[in-house]
């Protein structure tokens, strides 16, 4: 009897270690960032892939240094990043123990922006127009790349301006205010963003191209990431959002939805595209 016990206790303890790594198998840990574009198309892979029978735990990261620094050691499986311009030394000193998986999205695009009705078009006019607004460009938070690429933007235009530091909210109420009282102001922006949608401003060319081009956003992983499950792999691959659909997402939320109701309103609507990721991953 006692031998008849012991066997079903190891089947039993067998079966609960084959189930407990079949559901490992399936638990995916993606990493995002808290922004506005990042953290609706990370919802929306997520989705998806619960969809596919996957489950799928988030994990939010303030810095890409810590979000690079946990995913090259496995504390998450996935990162959406722009690493062409964005985090490239991140991904540069990382890809040895990381893969690219696949393109999640294109169109990321930041620059200088005046109001639409400004006598100027381009970077190397702002000299021209500097008396209007006391030689000050608005800034966000300091230390940010957009932050740095408008200090290299003054160099390359030797630009009669300061940077004003500030934060993102700051200059949001700032750029309102000055647009409602038609007020001239230079200010940064960057699409997707609800605010490139909402306000009337134009993004001022730039010839010398010190701004980066339009940006993709990638699917990386941990290493091994893809060759362990194939269909985990082509679930993520299929997944692509239209840059105007991260805009149109985001304006939903700035207009009071939550980010889970913007995402399912998303969802809804584009059934068709959905299921065609059903297929393409099959």
């Amino acid at each position: 009897m006692r031998n008849i016990i012991k066997l079903f206790t190891a089947a039993a303890l067998t079966l609960m270690s084959v189930a407990s790594a079949q559901a490992q198998e399936k638990l995916i840990k993606m990493g995002s960032m808290p922004w506005e574009d990042l953290l609706p198309i990370s919802m929306v892979t997520k989705k998806f892939l619960e969809k596919q029978g996957y489950k799928v735990e988030i994990t939010q990261f303030q810095e890409w240094g810590i979000a690079f620094a946990a995913l090259s050691k496995g504390d998450v499986d996935i990162l959406a990043s722009q690493i062409n311009y964005i985090t490239p030394e991140y991904w540069a000193k990382n890809k040895n123990r990381l893969e690219k998986v696949s393109t999640l999205s294109h169109g990321l695009f930041q620059g200088l922006v005046v109001p639409s009705d400004a006598p100027i078009d381009s970077v190397d006019q702002l000299n021209d127009y500097a008396d209007k607004v006391g030689g000050k460009i608005v800034g966000i938070e300091p230390g940010t790349g957009l932050m740095a690429q408008v200090e290299d933007a003054i160099k390359a235009y030797d630009l009669k301006y300061q940077v004003i530091d500030g934060s993102t909210a700051a200059m949001t109420a700032q750029l309102q205010s000055s647009l409602e009282r038609k007020e001239p102001i230079v200010t940064m922006l960057w699409e997707p963003s609800w605010m490139a949608l909402k306000f009337d401003v134009k993004f001022l060319k730039d010839p010398k191209g010190v701004f980066p081009p339009p940006q993709t956003y990638y699917w990386i992983a941990r290493k091994g990431f893809s060759a362990e499950d194939a269909h985990r792999r082509e679930s993520l691959a299929s997944v692509f959002v239209p840059i105007d659909d991260i805009t149109g997402m985001n304006a939903e939320i700035n207009d009071g939805k939550t980010m889970e109701q913007a995402v399912d309103n998303w969802w809804d609507k584009h059934a068709d595209l959905i299921e065609k990721w059903s297929v393409m991953s099959d």
